[in-house]
């Protein structure tokens, strides 16, 4: 309902300048019919001002109430809604539309000049220092556009239609007055310039905010605490800025946490990234891109489902004409303590880089690899983080670490460790260790790969390590697709084998954390190019379109695969076909499984115990390390181990004997 407003009275014209009120020209200020004067004290008014009803009590931290109402403040053009509590400001308050139960204490500035666009349209030099990849933020900004944004530099037609839309979009939310949206709290802060402010955001000890947007929601509140500085920046819901951090030219997506003294600039952080007192420059963090140490510098790169030890850095410094070179990461990746990568290099799916690398190379066709330096080189051992069973407790505790709230998500987020992106990969990995096998010979001690070193039995049990991976997917995916029918006939499981649609063969690509079919980008691409698509929102559609429909893409990417390797079109394909993939599955999964468990050991070795029991003998170190550690066989990620083999072994076999069944 939209508040009516009337002139002031002459008697409460009376009272207001009785309790220290002032202003020019009162007829320029207007109130709801149910004002009351006694709620405004030492206040001066001037532009034209807005008043709503302050009848409320309103509870501080503590346990203290305060009665809504405006004392000892200078107010300039500004429409003040309900039950709002004005004190203290040191400075003034201009230009801004607030709105019902904001609570503002404790302020020097708060104020809008000219016109602005809240962050919006603000330009950011991500994964390459020296511009050319240039992305506009906007408010509802995803991981999916901006990496189009950022990395279909190839396609400029396609840039320069989303950058129009973009700059369209800016357009119509710049404004000369700015937005402090209902239920917002800004206490003891000082000067705020340009921001438009969100519902029920908290914004308390900020010592400056310029040029931005708080997007908060209802649902997923934003948080600023004590001592940040930040501008040029968009910060959407769920998301927490606090403790002395330093942010320039930055958007910050849903449920990230900047924090201790961070700082960043030229930079994009989507879901769940977190940062602490490290630093970034000019990075696309892709969700759960996460620092928690001092000393660590993300540069220069793309980086998504990323955990960055103490003291990693990366350098993009071997140039002439200026910052050039770039990274990329590709998803799930660890870096050591201590690392560094000499950009330019391409680091595989979850890989675990561990040492000081200076040869430029490029492991994205060898994923879950160890990268590792030894002798000032860098040596490769491709596959082996597959039997991590930190690598699986990674890809298990994504998904709990949500933490955006809102119902209206920015990004889609695949979490599926094996995946056609990877599995792709697995395959393209296994011809280049086969290749290299033939090209060098099978009894070499090493082989180099992209200025890496592979060792002999590396590259043997990468082999074995890829098959395994192949054989557990392709499995997973066939098993799901049979489950639940009795087939009577081979003709039976050849129409339930068939696609739902012809998407999803061929290559795909992960578009910071996206997992998609190629082809299905390349359309929304065309679309884009012949105008087809128009609107952020299409795009946004489309991308969740995408997401959606996973699972029907994947299971074309998979039949198609499955029909190379058994040698045999759909239409060919026999039951005894389906027990033979489906025991190939089961070793695959046994055996990854047994991998885990031997891994999960290791950490409640002799070794991992030193230091327990501090003062007591070897069964008081037993005892301690239990207490604090548990016992192997009753530690959730062992326990839940050894059900899967039980399981999936159950689900194979129960496969099997329906396939057994078909005449």
């Amino acid at each position: 309902m939209t508040q009516k407003y009337r002139s002031l009275t002459k008697k409460e014209i009376d009272q207001l300048i009785s309790q220290g009120c002032r202003c020019c020209d009162w007829t320029n200020v207007q109130v709801a019919d149910q004002f009351d004067p006694g709620k405004v004290t030492s206040t001066k008014f001037s532009g034209n001002i807005k008043l709503g009803v302050f009848d409320k009590e309103i509870t501080f931290f503590g346990g203290v109430k305060k009665h809504a109402g405006i004392s000892n403040a200078t107010i300039h053009n500004c429409t003040i809604g309900n039950n709002v509590y004005i004190g203290q400001i040191k400075n003034y308050l201009a230009n801004y539309i607030i709105e019902d139960d904001v609570v503002i204490e404790n302020v020097d500035i708060i104020a809008v000049e000219g016109e602005s666009s809240f962050g919006n349209g603000v330009i950011v030099e991500a994964i390459n220092e020296g511009g050319g990849r240039e992305i506009p933020i906007y408010d509802y900004l995803s991981a999916h556009t901006a990496y189009i944004l950022a990395l279909y530099r190839h396609m400029p037609k396609v840039i320069k239609l989303l950058e129009k839309v973009i700059a369209d979009y800016t357009k119509s939310v710049t404004s000369s007055k700015g937005l402090i949206a209902r239920g917002a709290k800004l206490i003891n802060c000082r000067t705020i310039k340009n921001v438009k402010i969100g519902v029920n955001s908290t914004i308390e000890g900020v010592y400056r905010l310029s040029n931005g947007s708080i997007n908060s929601s209802m649902e997923d509140p934003v948080y600023f605490g004590p001592g940040v500085i930040v501008e040029d920046f968009i910060v959407c819901s769920g998301s927490k800025i606090s403790d002395a951090t330093l942010i320039s030219h930055c958007f910050i997506g849903q449920g990230c946490e900047l924090s201790k003294h961070y700082s960043a600039e030229n930079s994009l952080f989507f879901a769940n990234c977190q940062g602490f007192h490290g630093e970034a420059c000019a990075i696309f963090a892709g969700p759960y891109t996460v620092t928690h140490h001092k000393s660590t510098l993300l540069i220069a790169g793309l980086f998504s489902f990323l955990n960055a030890g103490s003291g990693s850095n990366q350098s993009n410094h071997m140039y002439k004409l200026g910052p050039i070179h770039q990274g990329i990461v590709e998803r799930g990746s660890k870096t050591t303590s201590d690392s560094y990568i000499l950009w330019p290099a391409k680091v595989g799916a979850f890989s675990l880089v561990m040492g000081r690398h200076y040869k430029n190379s490029d492991t994205s066709d060898l994923p879950f690899s160890y990268l590792i330096e030894s002798k000032d080189e860098s040596v490769l051992v491709p596959g082996i983080n597959l039997g991590s069973v930190g690598t699986v407790r990674d890809a298990q505790k994504w998904p709990k670490r949500d933490k955006r709230k809102d119902p209206n998500k920015l990004d889609y987020i695949n979490f599926n460790l094996l995946s056609p992106y990877t599995i792709q990969k697995m395959i393209n990995g296994n011809k280049i260790l086969n290749g290299l096998k033939m090209s060098s010979g099978e009894s070499s001690d090493y082989y180099s790969y992209q200025s890496c070193k592979i060792n002999n039995s590396s590259l043997n049990k990468g082999i074995k390590l890829y098959e395994i991976g192949i054989n557990k997917f392709l499995g997973n995916s066939l098993i799901k697709r049979l489950e639940k029918i009795n087939f009577k006939n081979d003709k039976e499981i050849q129409k339930r084998l068939k696609p739902d649609t012809p998407v999803g063969t061929g290559k795909w690509v992960d578009l910071a954390g996206l997992i998609a079919p190629e082809e299905i980008v390349k359309k929304l691409l065309s679309d884009i190019e012949n105008e087809k698509i128009t609107t952020l929102e299409q795009v946004d559609s489309y991308f969740k379109s995408i997401h959606d429909n996973y699972y029907t893409y994947e299971w074309t990417w998979v039949i198609d695969a499955l029909q190379k390797r058994i040698g045999k079109t759909i239409n060919e394909i026999t039951a005894q076909d389906i027990i033979e993939q489906v025991e190939k599955w089961k070793k695959s999964v046994v055996d990854l499984d047994n991998m885990l468990y031997e891994d999960a050991k290791k950490e409640f070795s002799l070794n991992t115990k030193t230091g327990f029991g501090m003062d007591g003998e070897e069964t008081d170190k037993q005892i301690d390390f239990e207490q604090v550690r548990g016992k192997f066989e009753s530690n959730i990620t062992v326990s839940a181990t050894k059900e899967h083999i039980v399981k999936k072994t159950n689900l194979g076999n129960e496969l099997i004997e329906r396939m057994k069944k078909v005449s």
